[in-house]
């Protein structure tokens, strides 16, 4: 089933948007706030924009060193915090961690992940994809479930892309251990797993005050890409021979500011208060691909497979079954 909430709102942003313009008159002090890579890329950007509206931000890094040396000065050293979601332990130790604090949450942003990386294993033979961008997210959503504050505006953001597009769930073989690795592929469908957790996750919380949204934050040129070569950049699209931003990545791609402008307003929008498990992109809920111009369909809208109430209560399930057998 699809929700009949997954059309746009007219929220007045758009792709443009810059952070400051959703926060300006905001004063989120009183707000706890978790952001997985929130030192890197739209994770940084994500990270600035909510402290500059007086939140709490803890940052789980998998590179502690190197997250408390970029955050110096916006974040206090003693919110940043080891996080490796590729070891579901590490996962577990940063929840103990929190716990410690003895503070409620009220909004967490997985927005970690790798993209289109060489085949690689984690946990139980996972693939790394999957086994990071999903797996680790939903242990640590999971285990953080009763540290919400159940106050009506608590809210979690799963931050997934455009390549969710390129698969459905592999049900057959999720860790293409029957299959040829393809990158792509694992990419697309990491992705849509990121939306679909964020469905099931509404489902099971909206009757606790606590709503929960998918995002595509839009073409970005962040270090999330650093696996492709430059060849591979032409290919897609993205840049010229000559090393330079094609006209399509000129005319669509954001800035690393833009590229958190849908996280934020779906953390703090009011637009929002009765409204969740649907996928938004550029500071408004997505519409749905078969309503949009097909020419236009690969970089913007959200697909069936990736809202679908059925494939994320599947999910959720077949996730748990991976996590009980690490």
């Amino acid at each position: 089933m699809i929700s009949t909430l997954q059309k746009p709102l007219d929220s007045g942003f758009g792709q443009k948007t810059e952070p400051y313009e959703i926060i300006k008159e905001l004063d989120l002090s009183d707000k706890n706030i978790i952001i997985t890579g929130g030192y890197s890329g739209i994770g940084l950007e994500t990270t600035k924009a909510l402290k500059k509206a007086n939140a709490k931000v803890i940052v789980p890094a998998k590179r502690l060193n190197r997250a408390k040396s970029i955050l110096d000065g916006i974040v206090p050293q003693n919110d940043i915090y080891e996080l490796n979601l590729a070891d579901l332990n590490s996962v577990m130790s940063f929840v103990e961690l929190f716990s410690q604090l003895n503070i409620k949450l009220d909004i967490l942003i997985n927005n970690a992940g790798i993209m289109a990386c060489p085949e690689t294993r984690v946990g139980n033979n996972w693939e790394s994809q999957f086994g990071i961008n999903h797996i680790g997210h939903q242990l640590l959503l999971k285990q953080l479930m009763n540290k919400f504050r159940a106050d009506g505006q608590s809210r979690f953001i799963s931050l997934s892309s455009s390549a969710h597009s390129i698969s459905k769930i592999l049900w057959d073989d999720i860790h293409f251990e029957d299959s040829s690795y393809n990158k792509w592929t694992a990419y697309g469908q990491s992705k849509t797993a990121a939306s679909l957790l964020a469905i099931e996750f509404d489902r099971k919380m909206k009757d606790k005050g606590i709503r929960s949204f998918a995002v595509h934050p839009g073409g970005i040129l962040t270090p999330l890409q650093r696996h492709l070569e430059h060849e591979e950049m032409v290919a897609l699209g993205w840049k010229k021979e000559d090393g330079s931003l094609s006209d399509l990545a000129e005319n669509f791609f954001k800035s690393p500011s833009q590229g958190a402008s849908t996280t934020i307003w779906c953390a703090v929008s009011s637009m929002l208060n009765d409204i969740g498990g649907v996928f938004c992109e550029n500071c408004d809920v997505a519409e749905r691909k078969e309503y949009i111009d097909e020419s236009m369909r690969r970089y913007f809208g959200v697909a069936d497979h990736a809202i679908d109430t059925e494939e994320a209560k599947r999910l959720w399930e077949e996730t748990e079954k991976m996590i009980s057998s690490f």
